[in-house]
């Protein structure tokens, strides 16, 4: 399995890359945005171990042209900065994943199993389903035009039953999708968060609706207008 690690701190992208490829990833690493940018445009990567602060172009401005050009790989993107909006702005402008410096190791590679679990398959940049609209870059979501307001897990939840339309999606994948790899908490999370979404679908007229899998975990499935 294939990384590309884009890092211009020369001991840190060589003592990364050493323990991944003791874990038997094979690792292409650059020091450059530029060249970050080329190698994931033309490489077939599992995923990108991005930077955030980088000579010649960001790491934001690397990951938005890869989304822009609608390239899905899984990126996980590294700042010395510590701070939400940082953050946010990371996951906004299309990272799968956020972690800040200085980090653990252990944690670094929980974090790209995590991503890798969740593939690579294409994503389409707007998903529908009956008359729900829901594009992940924007983060909007919107019911025959109208906008439906969403939190971030909200948004998150909804997402992950769209891009599997009826079908039956496990908790734990969703769980796994939507919040940090480093949760601890019940599943059973993911329950709190469908019953909200049921009452906003409701409210909002949509003709589509979240069932119940018994047993596995949910369906998003459209429902005759």
């Amino acid at each position: 399995m294939r990384l590309l690690m884009v890092e211009d701190e020369e001991r840190l992208a060589q003592s990364l890359s050493q323990g991944l490829r003791a874990e038997g990833y094979a690792v292409d690493v650059v020091g450059d945005g530029i060249s970050g940018l080329e190698r994931a445009r033309c490489g077939d990567y599992a995923a990108v171990v991005l930077d955030l602060m980088l000579p010649g172009i960001n790491g934001f401005r690397v990951c938005e042209e890869l989304r822009r050009e609608e390239n899905p790989v899984p990126i996980l993107m590294l700042t010395a900065k510590n701070g939400e909006y940082d953050e946010a702005e990371a996951l906004d402008c299309g990272a799968d994943d956020f972690l800040s410096k200085p980090f653990s190791y252990v944690v670094l590679t929980a974090r790209l199993r995590a991503l890798l679990r969740r593939g690579a398959a294409a994503r389409p940049s707007v998903l529908t389903l009956a008359d729900l609209r829901i594009d992940p870059a924007a983060r909007r979501c919107t019911i025959a035009g109208t906008e439906l307001r969403l939190t971030v897990k909200e948004f998150g939840v909804l997402e992950c039953l769209a891009r599997r339309p009826d079908q039956a999606v496990p908790k734990t994948e969703i769980l796994d999708a939507v919040w940090d790899s480093a949760f601890r908490g019940d599943v059973n999370i993911v329950e709190v968060y469908i019953a909200a979404l049921r009452r906003k679908l409701d409210s909002a007229g949509a003709h589509c609706l979240i069932e119940t899998v018994r047993g596995i975990g949910y369906r998003l499935v459209p429902v005759a207008s």
